[in-house]
């Protein structure tokens, strides 16, 4: 089936608006097909554990929780969740007849010269961009949702069970994109700190600073365009996105250095802090680096297993892997 609706959302015909051509993109969890004015988003089928796509009713659902929690940074770019049907012959969200078989957000297509991490790419990032998205970050942390249930996440033995999943998923990709070595490095480090150093997490509980965040803060997910948008955010597990404020921050000054942006990562973290009113958070600031540099690990070590994707395309996820662990055992040195 996934084959086949493949081929039918390729053509231009499938989609209720106007489009000339329509490209795909896939990640681990997603087919995103890309049109002219939007692009519609469909969830894959997978269960890894943290996420499970296996029946349409779930599908539907987290399409649903992605429409609405992406709106809280990103109003103007979410529009709806679509069904796509088969009618018998073919897939299709443009008609109303035959069954409900998947369905798709529909977002406006944004400018990809827009995106953060094009604008770093391209030397045009300027400290004005991090000031703006430092007091947008700041002024989401404070307004985000904050509950007793919530703060539990905040706790460290509670924060383990991300970090010994990550670990316990991560072991097959020994010999791969991790070598062992480096591998029992990362967790006794990552294990040492949530033992001895429980009183940073309770501190942040106290302070408030455990909220439903973003969950999934990168380069590629920040557009600069008239409005400030900030996309894709964690629909699938509650867990990713109650979290520490500067466990979000972390993940895109880690990203930032990830591709050679010390500085542009300094200068944010500057102007975050000052607007966040921040202090005596560094300790915490390297562990989440660490957590969020081996999540990414070990989302693009996911692709080797993926048959939708090609050869070349696995190897260089299995080379961007390596590259977020050695980050991730740099933080461990500091």
């Amino acid at each position: 089936m996934l084959s086949s609706m493949i081929e039918d959302l390729l053509k231009p015909e499938a989609f209720p608006d106007p489009t000339k051509r329509v490209l795909l993109v896939q990640t681990h969890i997603s087919l995103v097909f890309v049109a002219d004015e939007f692009v519609y988003k469909v969830k894959k089928p997978v269960n890894f554990g943290f996420l499970d796509f296996t029946s349409l009713e779930k599908r539907a659902f987290y399409c649903r929780q992605e429409l609405l929690l992406n709106r809280r940074l990103a109003k103007d770019i979410y529009i709806d969740v679509l069904p796509i049907r088969f009618d018998g012959k073919r897939y299709t969200m443009r008609s109303t007849k035959g069954e409900i078989v998947e369905h798709a957000v529909k977002m406006k297509r944004i400018s990809e010269d827009r995106l953060m991490k094009s604008l770093y790419e391209r030397r045009a990032l300027t400290e004005n961009h991090l000031r703006r998205l430092a007091r947008t970050l700041a002024r989401f942390h404070l307004n985000a949702l904050r509950s007793p249930v919530i703060d539990e996440f905040g706790e460290p033995d509670r924060f383990r069970i991300n970090t010994d999943e990550n670990f316990s998923q991560i072991k097959k990709y020994i010999g791969m994109s991790i070598e062992g070595e480096q591998f029992g490095a990362l967790q006794d480090w990552t294990d040492r700190f949530c033992r001895t150093r429980r009183e940073l997490f309770y501190k942040r509980i106290k302070q408030g600073k455990i909220r439903d965040c973003h969950g999934d803060l990168h380069m590629e997910h920040v557009c600069f365009s008239r409005s400030l948008s900030i996309i894709d955010c964690i629909e699938f597990n509650d867990r990713f996105r109650y979290s520490d404020t500067v466990a979000d921050s972390a993940f895109l000054l880690m990203d930032l250095e990830y591709h050679g942006g010390k500085k542009f990562s300094s200068a944010l973290w500057k102007h975050y802090r000052k607007f966040a009113a921040e202090e005596a958070v560094d300790p915490l600031l390297d562990f989440y680096k660490v957590y969020r540099a081996v999540v990414r690990g070990k989302v693009n070590s996911f692709q080797v297993d993926d048959p939708a994707i090609s050869a070349e395309d696995k190897d260089r996820a299995v080379q961007r892997a390596r590259k977020y662990f050695s980050l991730a055992w740099s933080y461990t040195q500091s």
